[in-house]
């Protein structure tokens, strides 16, 4: 039995506390390791990979900007929920809160002379400083792509075309896409005469389904009893294509009308891809990006209370950036479908493990050369000097707790002990016999 030493450490009660507190992440924020980790980036290769067969082109962006990359008149996150910081002239810099306006940045910058279609993807963190509850991530994955320079219902059906395509390779099979529009919404309230402040008001009430708050302000305004009807069952029209025709016989707003004449062209490009099973409609979905200006959709699987990915059209974005140029994108919340796949008991393969190399100190070229050949016939080879204070059988359990699933053990440049990681059975093997392979 080998005895190791152990090194006491005396500690204050403070610095205990103080070390244990290191050993935590702040709110809203978490470490994923080992497994979770490993599925977490087999799934975003999965839609990156589908992403790349529909010809987008990867593009990072920093993960602080300017402040006015992102504010208010942006329509994208309310002020109060950015984090915000300072570099050394004073600047007001911000860790991205949505990742859209700095594509949109990067398309007038270095895409200012393009007038035909730009496709770029993208992955990456996005921060926003909201209140936690139920577990909500402050810090969170998305992976995206954004179609500018087309502003065609062929590429806002291309576009969730490729949302649907990349839930099922991720594979997902009990999900909906849920698709509205934003100037369904605005044509109401233009016909309404509601200013910006009502406007903002009325998004809120409808977004918490406070009806009784919504009647309240229309009952306020001087419209039609359809416009009323209307206002007062938006949250109630979703559904199939039937729900888009029966509103249309309840408004003669012409913005309105466009907006669901563009949905039912929507469905019928969606039937050419066969994938119209997957969508919905929902002429009372709203958007807190202010900056979206056609159709907006997110996609929902159960098990999950939070949308898995959203999208939307917004062409007026690019150009307070300095180009005019209409776009649409979308984003997946990667944690939010890793959720949706544990839940539908979707599992993802793991990557084969590794195998441990173990050698005496003397047998270090040997090992270095062995390493190598596996390496170049693609296996995950993990090297290790043996230490005089372990034995065999601590390696093994070291094997087994670190997810390892074989040890090759030198004990002399001849012979080879080839352990199982699981049962522990061990075998002999020659050094030449595994260059032969």
């Amino acid at each position: 039995m080998v005895v190791h030493d152990i090194k006491i450490y005396a500690f204050s009660r403070k610095e205990a506390n103080m070390i244990n507190k290191l050993l935590h992440t702040p709110e809203g924020v978490r470490d994923i390791y080992n497994g979770e980790c490993e599925i977490k980036l087999q799934l975003q290769n999965r839609l990156h990979q589908v992403m790349k067969l529909h010809g987008f082109k990867d593009i990072q962006t920093p993960t602080f900007e300017f402040f006015d990359i992102f504010n208010k008149e942006r329509g994208t996150v309310a002020d109060k929920d950015m984090y915000k910081f300072f570099d050394k002239e004073g600047n007001t810099l911000v860790l991205r809160p949505d990742i859209t306006p700095s594509i949109a940045r990067c398309a007038a910058k270095y895409y200012k002379n393009e007038n035909l279609p730009i496709r770029l993807c993208y992955m990456g963190s996005t921060f926003i400083n909201n209140s936690s509850y139920q577990g909500k991530l402050k810090e969170t994955t998305q992976l995206g792509a954004e179609l500018i320079n087309d502003s065609s219902i062929d590429a806002d059906a291309h576009m969730l075309a490729l949302t649907i395509e990349c839930l099922l390779q991720a594979g997902l099979e009990e999900f909906q896409v849920e698709i509205g529009d934003a100037d369904f919404f605005r044509g109401l309230v233009e016909e309404a005469g509601f200013n910006e402040e009502e406007e903002n008001q009325l998004r809120i009430l409808i977004e918490n389904k406070n009806m009784f708050g919504v009647e309240e302000i229309i009952s306020s305004k001087e419209i039609s009893s359809n416009l009323k009807t209307i206002f007062l069952h938006l949250p109630e029209l979703f559904g199939s294509l039937d729900k888009l025709t029966h509103v249309k016989s309840l408004t003669k707003n012409e913005r309105a009308l466009k907006a669901i004449k563009r949905l039912e062209d929507l469905y019928a490009i969606l039937a050419i891809y066969k994938l119209e099973k997957y969508v919905s409609f929902d002429l009372g979905m709203l958007s807190k990006y202010n900056y979206y200006t056609g159709i907006i959709f997110r996609a929902y699987s159960y098990g999950t209370g939070e949308s898995i990915a959203t999208g939307g059209r917004y062409d007026n974005l690019v150009g307070q950036f300095g180009k005019k140029a209409p776009a649409i994108g979308l984003a997946f919340y990667v944690d939010q479908v890793m959720l949706a796949l544990s839940r539908q008991k979707k599992e993802y393969e793991m990557p084969a493990k590794n195998t441990l190399i173990l050698y005496k100190a003397n047998l270090c070229e040997y090992a270095i050369n062995l390493a190598n050949h596996f390496r170049n016939e693609g296996m995950n080879i993990e090297l290790l000097r043996e230490g005089k204070d372990y034995t065999l059988e601590d390696y093994i359990a070291y094997a087994k707790r670190s997810g390892i699933g074989g040890i090759l053990y030198f004990e002399t440049s001849e012979a080879i002990k080839v352990i199982n990681s699981d049962s522990g059975e061990i075998q002999e093997a020659k050094f030449e016999d595994f260059l032969k392979e």
